[in-house]
């Protein structure tokens, strides 16, 4: 029996989907063809069935690798339209972390984010709706401040793990603020 004709698991599916729709938020699919390609690969018995699904759209990096910003006095910052890796490591010694997470594309359910920080401080907004656990975060002489926002995993939304330390700073997770005059 060749590869092609193997069944899928249902995490084969899965991972397949989020490809379609990482291909989707990049522009490479329309929302037909996304609609379309998704109900195949739902459905999907075979990897032969999955894998003409995605042979025309560029390969993915591992979503394991791990992807690190470091900085020594310099602001770390990223903000808009970005792709967020599963797993994010940001080390500054002396300067500061802010990750806007509002307006990024995120196709992983879990996030890791992994701060170093001797003296600066992290800021890490969240989009609306996902929960984030900042329980395997140390800061020595700071304070953690999460606001309004939830810790414990819900179905369906963003969870965000944060874990570090900063020895002198602070860090804080929220929601992005509402603004007043927009219509």
């Amino acid at each position: 029996m060749s590869q092609s004709q193997m069944r899928v698991s249902n995490e084969d599916r899965e991972r397949t989907a989020q490809q379609l729709q990482h291909a989707f938020a990049e522009g490479r699919l329309t929302q037909l063809e996304l609609e379309d390609r998704l109900e195949i690969a739902l459905t999907a018995r075979t990897y032969g069935d999955l894998l003409g699904l995605i042979d025309d759209l560029p390969v993915d990096q591992p979503q394991d690798d791990v992807v690190e910003l470091e900085s020594k006095n310099g602001h770390i910052k990223r903000a808009g339209d970005w792709a967020v890796p599963r797993r994010l490591r940001a080390a500054s010694k002396y300067g500061s972390v802010e990750l806007d997470l509002s307006e990024a594309v995120i196709t992983h359910p879990v996030v890791d984010i992994e701060l170093d920080l001797a003296y600066g401080s992290a800021k890490i907004i969240l989009p609306d709706g996902a929960v984030a656990n900042v329980d395997a975060f140390r800061s020595d002489w700071g304070h953690v401040h999460t606001s309004d926002v939830p810790g414990r995993p819900r179905a369906g939304a963003v969870h965000v793990v944060i874990s570090g330390r900063t020895k002198y700073g602070s860090l804080a997770v929220r929601y992005p603020r509402k603004r007043w005059l927009a219509r």
